[in-house]
C-alpha cells in the first residue's frame, strides 16, 4: 500500500493520529494522570469484540490513521497483543504506550514487536529516582524504565520518550535531555501540563519558564541525536519559526535531530488530525480534551471525526476566539485547545498558556 504524506485537506475527513485508550487500568497512581487510572479495569470498557470492530472501522477512514494503544496501562489488557495484530493486518501503523511496572518484561516487548507494534512510548518525568518515582507514586518505576529503555534498544524498537512538564520537574530539562543524550531513542515529547484529572492537582509553568523550556528545547532539536516535540503546546511551532528556523525543513548534516523534530506538522493539534477513544468507547477531540462527541459502537467513530460539531469546529482555525482566532500562526499553531477548554470551558477559547503578542 502508498503511504502518502498527510495534508492540511486530510484535516476534514479523517485524524493523523488514533488513540486508544485500551483499559483505564494501571498499577501506577501517577501525579498528573489524565485517567485517573486505578488498578482493576472498569467495568464498562469495550469488549474484545468491540475493540477488534473499533479497529476495523478506523481502518475505513479514507486514509488509514495511526493508531496508538494507550492506558491506563494497555499491558493490563489480555487481549492487547491480538488489537496489534489486527492492525497490523489492516495495514495500520500502531504504537503501545506500557507504563513502568513489571509487566513491562523484555517478553511483553518483544511479543509486542512481534505482533506489529512500529513503535514504544515510554514516559520519563524527572532525571533521577527520586524526582520520576514520586511523579510517577511507585518507588522502583524510574529503574524499571531505564530497563525498559535497554529492552527498545536491544530489540530494535523505535521509542518515543514521553516527559510531563510542569513546576516539579521543570529543573530538571537539561538534566533529563543529557539522561537521553545515550539513550538511542528517536523522538522526545515533552508534554505540557493540562489541569485535567489528577493534573488539577499540579502547577502549570509561568510564562516566562514557556520561554526559557522552547528556547532549550529548540536548542536540544539542533544539537541532540534524537528529535524533538511539544505535546499541548503547540506554539512551540511558533517559537521555532520566530527563531528563523522551519518546522518543516528537511534534516541538516551534523546537526542531530534537526528535521526530524517536529511530528506534528501542518497545525495538526486536538480535534484537528487528533481522536481519541476512551476505555468505554466515548469519543473525543483528544485524550486531554474530555469533551464527549459521541460513543462507539453505537456512533461511527468516522462520522463523529468529519461531522460532529465540535470536531469540525476544531478543524478550521479561523473558528478559535481571542487572540488565537486573530494570530498570524493559528493554521501552524492554533494553541491548546485541551488547555483552553480545561481553564475556560470553550476548546474555541484563547490559549490561556501563551505569552506572544502579535
Amino acid at each position: 500500500m502508498l503511504h502518502t504524506p498527510y495534508t492540511a485537506e486530510d484535516f476534514s475527513v479523517n485524524p493523523l493520529m488514533f488513540y486508544y485508550e485500551t483499559t483505564r487500568a494501571c498499577d501506577l497512581v501517577c501525579k498528573h494522570c489524565r485517567a485517573e487510572a486505578q488498578h482493576d479495569p472498569h467495568p464498562d470498557e469495550l469488549t474484545h469484540e468491540q475493540s477488534l470492530a473499533l479497529i476495523r472501522q478506523a481502518a475505513q477512514f479514507p486514509r488509514k490513521p495511526n493508531i496508538c494503544f494507550t492506558g491506563g496501562d494497555p499491558l493490563k489488557r489480555a487481549d492487547i497483543f491480538e488489537l496489534i495484530e489486527l492492525a497490523r493486518s489492516l495495514d495500520i501503523t500502531a504504537a503501545l504506550t506500557p507504563s513502568a511496572t513489571p509487566l513491562a518484561t523484555y517478553d511483553a516487548f518483544k511479543r509486542a514487536k512481534q505482533a506489529g507494534v512500529h513503535a514504544i512510548g515510554i514516559s520519563l518525568d524527572g532525571a533521577d529516582a527520586p524526582m520520576h518515582d514520586a511523579f510517577r507514586g511507585w518507588e522502583g518505576s524510574f529503574e524499571k524504565t531505564q530497563a525498559m529503555l535497554s529492552y527498545a534498544k536491544e530489540l530494535n524498537l523505535p521509542v518515543q520518550v514521553n516527559t510531563s512538564l510542569c513546576q516539579r520537574n521543570f529543573g530538571q530539562l537539561d538534566q533529563i535531555a543529557q539522561l537521553l543524550k545515550d539513550k538511542q531513542i528517536a523522538m522526545w515529547s515533552v508534554f505540557f501540563l493540562v489541569p485535567v484529572g489528577r493534573g488539577t492537582e499540579e502547577p502549570r509553568l509561568t510564562p516566562d519558564q514557556y520561554r526559557v523550556a522552547f528556547d532549550k528545547l529548540h536548542k536540544y532539536s539542533l544539537t541532540m541525536p534524537y528529535g524533538v516535540k511539544t505535546t499541548e503546546a503547540p506554539h512551540y511551532r511558533r517559537f521555532v519559526l520566530e527563531q528563523g528556523d522551519n518546522p518543516l525543513a528537511p534534516p541538516k548534516a551534523g546537526h542531530g535531530g534537526r528535521g526530524k523534530a517536529y511530528a506534528a506538522p501542518l497545525g495538526v493539534t486536538d480535534g484537528r488530525g487528533i481522536m481519541f477513544i476512551g476505555h468505554n468507547g466515548e469519543i473525543y477531540p483528544a485524550g486531554f480534551l474530555p469533551l464527549c462527541c459521541g460513543r462507539f459502537p453505537q456512533d461511527s467513530v468516522i462520522d463523529v471525526y468529519q461531522n460532529h460539531p465540535t470536531f469540525v469546529a476544531l478543524h478550521n482555525p479561523d473558528n478559535y476566539k481571542g487572540k488565537c482566532g486573530a494570530c498570524k500562526y493559528r493554521f501552524q499553531c492554533g494553541g491548546s485547545r485541551a488547555r483552553a477548554f480545561a481553564v475556560t470551558g470553550d476548546p474555541l477559547e484563547t490559549e490561556p498558556d501563551c505569552f506572544y503578542e502579535s
